[in-house]
C-alpha cells in the first residue's frame, strides 16, 4: 500500500532543499486577511500606523492618534494592537499605551469600544477600529465608561472635564493620579 501523505511530504522536502532556501512559513487566514486590511488602510490624516517588531510581524503593531479637534486636540496617544490568527472571527486586542484621562479608557489602557467587544463582526476591519478610536477622542462617551470618575465629570461639569484633560495632557495630577505629558 502506498502511503500518499508520506510521498507528498517527501516531495515537499525535496522541493524546499532544491531551492536552497529556508522553508516558507505558511500564513494563517488571519494573517492573510490582516495583510489585506493593512494594504487597504485609509486612515484619517491624524492617525498613523507603525510596526515596532518590523514588517515581518504584522500581527502586532501600533497606531498613533493625534486628535485635531475636541478636548484632546494636540495630544499624542499610542495604541498597541495584537491580532489573533483567528482574525477576523476574533476582534483584535487593543490597549492604550499612553495614560489618558478619558471616560472610555481606563488607567491601565483598556479601551471601551463596542466594536472591540460585543459588536465585533468579521466584516469589520482594522480601518474601522482605528476610526472608532479616533472617534473616542472627538466624541468621548460618558454613558459607557471604563473610567467612571472621568465620565461623571464629563456629564456633570464639562468645563472641569476640559480643564482636567488639559492638565493631564500637559503632564500633571488629576486627583491622586499622575499623567505623563502627551502633547
Amino acid at each position: 500500500m502506498i502511503k500518499l501523505f508520506k510521498v507528498k511530504e517527501k516531495q515537499r522536502e525535496i522541493a524546499e532543499n532544491a531551492n536552497g532556501k529556508a522553508p516558507v512559513k505558511k500564513q494563517s487566514a488571519g494573517e492573510l486577511r490582516l495583510h489585506k486590511d493593512i494594504s487597504e488602510l485609509n486612515l484619517p490624516k491624524s492617525c498613523s500606523i507603525s510596526f515596532p517588531n518590523g514588517k515581518d510581524d504584522l500581527m502586532n503593531f501600533e497606531v498613533t492618534v493625534r486628535p485635531d479637534e475636541g478636548y484632546y486636540f494636540g495630544g499624542i496617544f499610542v495604541f498597541s494592537f495584537q491580532v489573533s490568527p483567528m482574525y477576523p472571527h476574533e476582534a483584535p486586542k487593543v490597549k492604550c499605551k499612553t495614560k489618558v484621562y478619558h471616560p472610555n479608557i481606563d488607567l491601565e489602557g483598556n479601551v471601551c469600544l463596542n466594536i472591540l467587544r460585543e459588536d465585533w463582526k468579521p466584516v469589520l476591519n482594522i480601518n474601522t477600529v482605528i476610526y472608532g478610536l479616533f472617534h473616542l477622542f472627538t466624541q468621548p462617551n460618558h454613558e459607557d465608561p471604563l473610567n467612571p470618575d472621568a465620565a461623571a465629570v464629563l456629564r456633570d461639569n464639562p468645563k472641569m472635564f476640559a480643564s482636567n484633560v488639559k492638565r493631564a495632557m500637559a503632564g500633571g495630577y488629576v486627583g491622586q493620579t499622575f499623567f505623563a505629558r502627551c502633547i
